[in-house]
């Protein structure tokens, strides 16, 4: 049997691994197609196909957008991308501006807690376009303030804490308009996590094009779940480890092997937009 991973960062954003890296683990472990879902940014795409190309692997570029319907958050996996699209680069640039600005608010708050950290070193250390909390974690962690990851989420960058900031978001209606403007599919991601049942039917009446029933943190009756309401609403079934490198302890993927013909059905409808 054939399998996938279709959520997966790399240092493009916050994960830690380089597209090559990333793929050299897909391929060592035997996966048959890979999805790059970098949040808000398209940049490790090239890289990725080009190395998934070189290893025999099936590449689908993507991205993932933070996104919120009726004061609810939800994240959205943009597929089957056009990384040349004019409109979805014009809008990446503004989130990733507002990435970067989120990234000044926090340092400013702990400067504020007298905690010394410097805003040039979360983004020497992030050396991307879309830094996120992780590259402050990890500053703060390279810095000696605390002494591992969880220390910096729990007493200053979690929900609630006072270093915490909270994200601008697009409406998930723009989110999903955005995608499909750029040829690409829209997926719901990780709907355990972000407990968005309630809104899946407004957003399937607004073009949703799947949810991801997988996922590393889904228990299998979360899966089981998600896999009656793919069924209810029509909609796609697509699974991901959501692997960010070393960034949160051991590698995730590999975690969630999704089967192939889940990979097929998506390309279909690919194919059948396109077509529209």
């Amino acid at each position: 049997m054939k399998f996938a991973d279709l959520h997966l960062h790399t240092h493009f954003s916050d994960g830690t691994f380089s597209p090559e890296e990333l793929t050299g683990h897909a391929q060592r472990l035997g996966f048959a197609a890979l999805a790059l879902t970098d949040h808000d940014s398209v940049e490790g795409c090239a890289p990725m196909a080009a190395a998934c190309n070189a290893a025999g692997i099936e590449f689908i570029p993507g991205t993932e957008l933070t996104a919120e319907h009726n004061d609810i958050e939800v994240h959205l996996l943009g597929y089957c991308l056009d990384t040349q699209n004019e409109k979805l680069l014009s809008e990446i640039i503004k989130f990733q501006t507002v990435r970067q600005n989120r990234i000044r608010e926090m340092v400013a708050r702990l400067n504020q807690l007298k905690v010394p950290l410097e805003v040039e070193a979360v983004f020497a250390l992030a050396n991307c376009k879309s830094p996120g909390r992780p590259h402050v974690a990890r500053a703060l962690t390279k810095a000696g303030l605390v002494k591992h990851l969880d220390e910096a989420f729990e007493r200053y960058l979690r929900k609630g804490r006072p270093a915490w900031v909270p994200k601008a978001k697009m409406s998930a209606l723009e989110g999903i308009e955005l995608i499909h403007q750029a040829g690409g599919l829209a997926v719901m991601a990780h709907p355990g996590l972000n407990r968005t049942d309630e809104i899946i039917p407004a957003l399937a009446d607004a073009g949703l094009d799947g949810i991801e029933c997988f996922h590393t943190k889904h228990t299998t009756a979360m899966s089981e779940h998600y896999l009656e309401i793919a069924d209810q609403f029509n909609l796609l079934v697509t699974g991901g480890s959501d692997c960010h490198g070393f960034s949160k302890g051991k590698p995730l993927i590999g975690t969630v092997k999704l089967p192939y013909d889940c990979v097929e059905k998506l390309k279909a409808k690919h194919v059948e937009r396109l077509n529209r």
